[in-house]
This record gives C-alpha cells, structure tokens and sequence, in this order.
C-alpha cells in the first residue's frame, strides 16, 4: 500500500505541473521527480549526496567501471559527488519510468550520527559510494509523509523539517547505514577520500597533483589511487575531468561566454584538446552541443 500510495502522490503531482515527461524540481519539497515514457539514451551527470527512489520502472547508473541496475520498489543511496552515466532502461506510456530524489543533508546526518552504534559488518563492505537496496516501507512512508506535510505552508514550516530529520535517521538505521556511516566518521577511508573529492571540487581549474591529495589523506600515492577507486569507480584524474568537462557543458548551456573561455575557465589549456574531449563525454563537440540545446 505504501510503495503505490507513493507513486499515486508523485505521479499526481508531475500530473499537477504539467509534467508528462522529463525531470522536476519540486520547489515545495526541494524533491526532484522524473517520468519518462520510453527508454532514454545516456545521460552524464554528477549525482551528489542523495537517496533515489524508483517507484516504477528501471534504470542503469554507475562509472565507467561499475554499473549498477535499480529497478522498481528499490533505492540507492549517494555518499560522494560523484559524475555518473544514466539510462533508463524500462518505461512504456502505460507503465512510464517514475523515480524521486531526495537530496542528502551532511550536516544534518552528523548531527544524529552521533547517537547512533557503530555498525560491525560480519563481511568486507563494499567502499562504493552507491549503495543499493530494497526499499522498506517505513522510508516510503516517511517520505509521503513528508510531501504531504510540504503540500500546506503551515504544515511544511512545522512538520516537513521534523519528517526530514526522521528520514535521515531512517538512513542511518537501515539497509543504507554503512557507507554514510563511514563517510561520517573521522578517520575512516570514506571520510578521507570525501574530503579529497571535496578539494578537487573546491578548484576545478587548478591541476591534480595526486601525490599532495595522498599526504592530505595520509596515505601513500598508491594506497590512495586504489581507495578513490574504489569509493568513486574512477581514478583522480577521470574524476577531475568528468566534473571539469560537466561544469563545462553547465557553462555552454547557460551563458554566452566562449568556447574558448569555457574550456580555460575549466582548466583546458587547449581549446582543441577541451573540444576533442567534450566531443568523445557528450557525443557532439561543444558549439554544436550548445546551438542544439539553444533549439531546445
């Protein structure tokens, strides 16, 4: 009952907006739902720290080492920012791929973090930072109770950050406790490699030197490529330029500077090199990529 009164709530509010087809910030709730009636081909994004629910359908999402397969009544969990290739792989017009995102609060899951165990994996975990699982009911039904607080102002100001806080400690008693957990602990692998991806985010425009990121993660050149492997499914340098080349499109997309600019402001020393390399991410070189989506 919960897992369709769920997807009945979201699928009326897509229907609300308008929204037969595509994503939607759902301002009330700061949620994000899709609906997609047919397979789609790849999309490159960076997923940041979230839970994602798909309520119907299936999809593909992972790096160019690892894919992992949600399907309908599952969810996974984002510990790191991280750039992924997604598709959605089942959706019909009678049967559309339906999903919603909840965005992560670090801060709010430190503050709860401390008041819970720690937890002791009888089996090495797996150090990816996505996690997946079934969803339980008990999510589901924090989450329409959620929306149903964010539908009235009053309620959404007293209730809907009560809900929140609820599904936060929801995540850190359930099936996704593990990797948030670690990422939230001082001192774990987790948490160091989190820290170095932040500080490549931090200047995307400066130069990767993977040996300083080592030292500040206290760890040795090579320990540390093979942890930030593992976490992200991608070394330092694939990692800083997936998110060098998304930032790049983000720009194209959204202002009138130059390629040119775009590629320098990203850290390209070479306007040729930065289209080479758009052109092989996103499968058109980047002026083509902009006046298509210009079109739009």
């Amino acid at each position: 009952m919960g897992h369709k009164a769920l997807l009945d709530h979201v699928s009326a509010l897509l229907d609300w907006e308008g929204r037969t087809q595509g994503a939607l910030a759902h301002a009330p709730s700061g949620l994000h739902f899709l609906r997609f009636a047919a397979p789609t081909g790849q999309d490159a994004i960076v997923y940041r720290p979230l839970l994602c629910l798909v309520l119907q359908g299936a999809k593909e999402v992972g790096t160019s080492k690892r894919t992992l397969r949600i399907a309908d009544g599952q969810s996974l969990v984002v510990s790191h920012a991280l750039p992924v290739v997604s598709r959605i792989t089942e959706a019909t017009p009678d049967r559309p791929y339906v999903a919603l995102v909840f965005p992560i609060d670090l801060d709010l899951l430190r503050g709860l973090a401390a008041d819970v165990a720690p937890a002791h994996a009888a089996s090495q975990p797996d150090p990816f930072s996505i996690s997946l699982c079934q969803t339980d009911l008990e999510m589901e039904g924090a989450l329409l109770r959620y929306l149903g607080h964010c539908d009235h102002e009053e309620s959404r100001r007293l209730l809907a950050p009560i809900t929140a806080r609820e599904i936060h400690a929801r995540l850190l008693l359930g099936a996704h406790a593990e990797p948030l957990r670690k990422l939230l602990w001082h001192e774990t692998t987790a948490s160091r490699i989190f820290q170095a991806t932040r500080e490549i985010q931090s200047d995307l425009a400066r130069p990767l030197v993977v040996g300083a990121l080592a030292e500040h993660a206290g760890m040795s050149s090579s320990a540390f490529f093979e942890h930030f492997k593992a976490v992200t499914g991608t070394s330092p340098l694939q990692y800083q330029k997936d998110l060098r080349l998304l930032r790049a499109r983000d720009a194209l997309r959204s202002t009138n500077e130059k390629v040119s600019e775009v590629a320098f402001g990203v850290g390209y020393e070479s306007s040729a090199q930065f289209s080479r390399e758009y052109a092989r991410k996103f499968g058109v070189p980047p002026r083509q990529d902009r006046s298509v989506h210009a079109a739009e």
